[in-house]
């Protein structure tokens, strides 16, 4: 398969040296999803250039090659880079980590890619963190397919009560909660990871705890680093 030649709006999701001299990178773009690109000779360099090939720099990049990994020909800055500093930067780290693990190789993903640009330019800001990651991972688990029901009784098929509360069940939605049921959320919660409102702090912690389920089925047992080195750098402030 031979690819595209044109400059595409893109994003690094990872880097790692390959060989003495060279780059392996993972690539993010619209049209051609991730995939991975090799930079020749530039491992070493000390000029502008190569410090724009780091993740958070918004670029514009053209690969050429056949074969599953490409050969970056040609990029330049979009923008200037998006500066996260402290939690925001782990924040950044944990939407690529989520990328890298559940995203197909050369899937387009319009969508995604640009609530990504969104979502990084929401973290620069360094305010209301936790809702932006609730909503890319609601972005998130749609665009590949395993979206979530937050808009209708998965039993009846009648419209969330904000002042009801409700047990999710991922396999089919939510339905109303009994008395015993040990994991109840607000359908309030529910109507704003739909874009019907805003999440509250009790909010914000069954968002939480329903997309943290709801991503474990699909990462599998290995742990996310990005978490890993979250509580770590908290256990020492």
């Amino acid at each position: 398969m031979k690819y595209s030649a044109s400059l595409q709006p893109a994003f690094l999701l990872h880097r790692r040296s390959y060989s003495n001299h060279s780059l392996l990178l993972e690539c993010f773009t619209a049209g051609d999803g991730r995939f991975p690109a090799i930079v020749r000779g530039v491992k070493n360099s000390k000029g502008k250039a190569v410090g724009l090939l780091q993740p958070f720099v918004p670029l514009l990049i053209q690969c050429a090659g056949r074969g599953e990994v490409r050969t970056l020909s040609r990029f330049e800055a979009a923008a200037s880079p998006l500066l996260l500093q402290g939690r925001a930067l782990y924040c950044g780290f944990y939407l690529n980590e989520l990328l890298m693990r559940l995203l197909q190789r050369n899937d387009p993903c319009e969508r995604l890619f640009e609530h990504y640009g969104e979502t990084l330019m929401g973290l620069v800001t360094g305010r209301r963190l936790e809702g932006i990651l609730r909503r890319f991972e609601i972005t998130l688990l749609k665009e590949i397919g395993y979206g979530l029901i937050l808009d209708r009784d998965s039993e009846t098929g009648a419209s969330l009560v904000a002042e009801k509360r409700y047990s999710y069940r991922l396999e089919q939605g939510p339905a109303a909660a009994t008395d015993d049921d040990p994991q109840t959320l607000q359908g309030s919660t529910l109507l704003a990871l739909n874009g019907e409102g805003t999440l509250d702090e009790l909010g914000l912690r069954e968002a939480r705890e329903l997309t943290r389920r709801a991503l474990s089925r699909y990462l599998g047992d290995k742990p996310l680093k990005s978490r890993e080195l979250f509580r770590s750098v908290s256990k020492r402030h």
